[in-house]
């Protein structure tokens, strides 16, 4: 089970981020632009997932598209929630208590991704995936062409081809 310290952790390796107090509990904000936050139980949101961050720990994150949430809800609908309210746009919400630490690292660092401008993601690409435990650019999951998972390798001639590391890591995080 991951916890807000986790999600600082991961928040505190990604250039030009920063952690406020606001009225509904921690966010975090890269360049004044709005990734990470704290799930407060705001009258507008729905009365079934209002229930759900007044009585657990929730956080939602910024994503792509709205296309990547349905997804995540549909994979896990017991950790993701859906949409709280329609501001915001594309984000999810989910519950802490569901959430591995590695696959939080992942979601935070994929919503920060959404919201840094190019020079900041450009400087994390360079040095700072490493510091926080995950991939630099090079190293990032693919696409094999049976379909499979993998990451490409930096060395040599095997620049490219898929790596049974990388493989596993990919899958394990989509068996979530």
């Amino acid at each position: 089970m991951a916890t807000l310290d986790d999600l600082r952790r991961t928040a505190v390796g990604l250039p030009g981020s920063e952690e406020r107090a606001t009225t509904g509990g921690a966010a975090w904000f890269v360049r004044g632009k709005l990734y990470a936050w704290e799930c407060h139980p705001w009258p507008s949101i729905p009365a079934d997932i209002r229930e759900i961050v007044a009585t657990e720990l929730v956080v939602g994150v910024k994503v792509a598209d709205s296309l990547d949430a349905l997804a995540l809800v549909e994979m896990a609908p017991n950790v993701f929630l859906r949409t709280t309210t329609p501001w915001g746009e594309p984000k999810v919400a989910f519950r802490m208590a569901g959430i591995e630490e590695d696959h939080l690292a992942e979601l935070v660092t994929e919503a920060w991704r959404v919201q840094a401008p190019k020079y900041l993601r450009r400087e994390f690409d360079d040095v700072g995936a490493s510091r926080i435990g995950l991939w630099p650019a090079r190293d990032r999951p693919t696409f094999g062409d049976d379909g499979s998972f993998g990451r490409t390798s930096p060395r040599g001639s095997d620049v490219g081809q898929i790596t049974d590391v990388g493989r596993s890591r990919c899958s394990n995080l989509l068996r979530r």
